[in-house]
């Protein structure tokens, strides 16, 4: 076990920000968990109540120094469970990158991740915030997991129903926010596919790759195409992929703004509502008459040229930058369409 002071955390988060943890240590096992856990009692800070679970860090807006103990997950892991005629239950560490899990999987053709190739991040996360992309959410899968809670020091089992998932959402992000250290997730994937190819443009790139018979390596690959092709590489450009969420509004107030902006575009929902695409809000607004959000830019900060949705840190940018920004393109879109967004990243 090594804890380390003023740790730069600009490697460890997909925008790049500069800043550093007071403390900073890795665990990749319950027993270090546990040690480290012990021993931030003896640091000079309140360090139970500023605690940071980190995983790929894809998922955050640091703004400022974090002054307490970053702790890097680093579980690894993957394994099958058990399994039936119909299902495999695939149990991965949460630190295990969640890309290549999700590619591990389609290499064994278990079926059911395929649409959420490509996504940032690691494992651990992808419970907490529902992960989803083209039609497919995380519960869809999701089986159970383990999470160590950190005041506490016991492991906990966790079922779908105690995840309690919404858009996005999960009972991490709201009670149990910042209490627990997430250490493995099960999920329960199909040994015969069941495809959902419908949502966004995946049909019309499976098209263009001339695919006839549908597998879920096929799926992935279109999946990761229309990924690459409108989102930049974290690596390249700093960003946290989607910064908002779609907002969900009555179908009277969709049926509204269908009238006066009739290319505006929404997806019906169950419960008859409508989740319009944050992405379409934000470029067809901004910061002037005329000028759209989109591959807008403020100091080193601006909106990726590609896709509105997505923010982004052109070299240089401070957390405090990104934020504002986000914070303009909030009150351009419920100014002109009546429409409140929410961020999905987390801000620090």
């Amino acid at each position: 076990m090594q804890v380390l002071n003023n740790f730069s955390l600009q490697q460890y988060n997909t925008f790049g920000i500069d800043v550093s943890s007071r403390y900073f240590a890795t665990f990749s096992d319950e027993r270090t968990l546990q040690e480290i856990l012990e021993y931030r009692n003896q640091l000079p800070v309140d360090a139970n109540a500023a605690t940071l679970i980190l995983g790929g860090g894809s998922n955050i807006l640091f703004t400022k120094n974090y002054d307490g103990l970053v702790l890097k997950n680093e579980m690894k892991g993957i394994a099958v469970v058990k399994e039936d005629e119909e299902y495999v239950y695939v149990k991965a560490g949460a630190g295990e990158n969640w890309h290549q899990f999700v590619l591990y999987c389609i290499a064994q053709n278990w079926a059911g991740l395929e649409n959420l190739s490509l996504i940032p991040g690691c494992v651990g996360a992808s419970p907490i915030q529902n992960i989803g992309a083209y039609g497919v959410e995380i519960k869809d899968v999701f089986d159970s997991l383990d999470a160590f809670h950190l005041q506490d020091k016991k492991m906990i089992h966790f079922t779908a129903d105690d995840c309690a998932f919404g858009y996005r959402e999960s009972v991490f992000k709201k009670q149990c926010k910042h209490q627990f250290a997430i250490c493995s997730v099960q999920y329960r994937l199909r040994k015969r596919p069941l495809f959902n190819t419908s949502y966004g443009a995946i049909e019309q790139e499976l098209e263009k790759m001339g695919v006839h018979e549908l597998s879920v390596k096929a799926v992935s690959d279109a999946v990761i195409r229309i990924r690459s092709s409108k989102l930049p590489d974290p690596k390249v450009i700093g960003n946290a992929g989607s910064f908002f969420k779609n907002p969900e509004v009555p179908s009277v107030i969709y049926d509204k703004l269908k009238q006066q902006y009739p290319s505006i575009a929404g997806y019906t929902l169950p419960n008859g509502n409508v989740k319009l695409a944050a992405g379409w809000l934000i470029e067809h607004s901004g910061p002037k008459p005329g000028v759209s959000w989109k591959g807008y830019r403020i100091g080193n900060s601006g909106c990726h040229e590609k896709q509105a949705l997505v923010l982004v840190n052109l070299g240089g940018a401070e957390g405090n930058e990104i934020y504002d920004l986000s914070e303009s393109i909030i009150a351009s879109v419920h100014e002109k369409f009546g429409v409140l967004l929410e961020r999905e990243v987390n801000i620090l």
